[in-house]
């Protein structure tokens, strides 16, 4: 029995050092369970942008939360994996969640998997004989805006108008909750200052029929007017518009110009 015991507290031990090996304050993204033998070497969390390739092998890139994992194998763990079955392990964790792959070879692995409601761009790349390898983990979407009354004030009076990054539900003109505080700004902008009054303009890009879109940034255009009027704002300050995809600031063929694309702007009328 004492026997037993100290081999199971030698495995424990060796269980605890295998993770121990992990940079501090990193962790195995929650979608992914790690493979056998590797630690995490270097992580980041941030809002960033992913390079990665479509199913020609094309570059194409896509912006939201990334979460980047680099793995390195011990090579005491055992038999060091190929570069296939780095590949091939995520591959099928992927495809087992609804995702599928966009493009793969020797050096890279692309994938897209939608998951309780987001849309998710995954990644593998910098494989060093099977001892190295990176996982991106981008999770599609737009970045919180953080803007004042005082910076808005400060674009109107220098350009006449400032592009806000206004997010509403897919399709309709329900505002976001993660929006409400620049609405909450653009109330204390009209509060401070009496005497301004605003055209509220709303833009979209080229997905979907234009008639319909421009139907569409009109209606979030005037929900958002709505929203400053049930605070308080006089209607008389203000008006609303729907460009819908006649004014596109960026190229509509990438994911990041229709980002660019699909905006409110705040006008100082005259």
């Amino acid at each position: 029995m004492k026997k037993l015991t100290i081999s199971f507290v030698i495995l424990l031990i060796s269980t605890i050092s295998a993770y121990s090996q992990d940079l501090e304050g990193c962790k195995d993204h929650p979608m992914f369970s790690r493979m056998k033998g590797f630690s995490i070497a270097e992580c980041a969390k941030n809002y960033n942008k992913l390079e990665t390739y479509n199913s020609a092998g094309e570059d194409i890139s896509f912006e939201g939360y990334l979460t980047f994992l680099n793995y390195t194998f011990n090579t005491e763990a055992g038999e060091m994996p190929s570069n296939y079955q780095i590949i091939k392990n995520y591959q099928d964790a992927i495809v087992a969640k609804g995702g599928k792959k966009v493009y793969t070879d020797d050096k890279y692995g692309c994938f897209e998997l939608k998951s309780n409601g987001k849309e998710y761009k995954i990644m593998l790349r910098d494989f060093y004989n099977g001892t190295d390898f990176k996982l991106y983990v981008l999770e599609m979407d737009a970045m919180v805006q953080e803007i004042t009354a005082n910076v808005m004030l400060d674009a109107l009076n220098k350009d006449g108008y400032i592009a806000l990054n206004i997010l509403f539900e897919t399709g309709k003109f329900s505002i976001q909750k993660e929006s409400l505080p620049i609405v909450d700004q653009i109330y204390e902008l009209m509060k401070t200052d009496q005497t301004l009054k605003i055209s509220i303009e709303g833009h979209t890009d080229n997905v979907g029929d234009a008639v319909s879109n421009k139907t569409l940034s009109k209606n979030r255009a005037k929900a958002i007017m709505d929203a400053l009027i049930a605070k308080g704002i006089d209607k008389g300050r203000m008006s609303f518009v729907g460009w819908g995809q006649e004014k596109p600031v960026a190229d509509n063929r990438s994911e990041e110009g229709k980002t660019k694309n699909r905006r409110v702007e705040i006008v100082k009328k005259q």
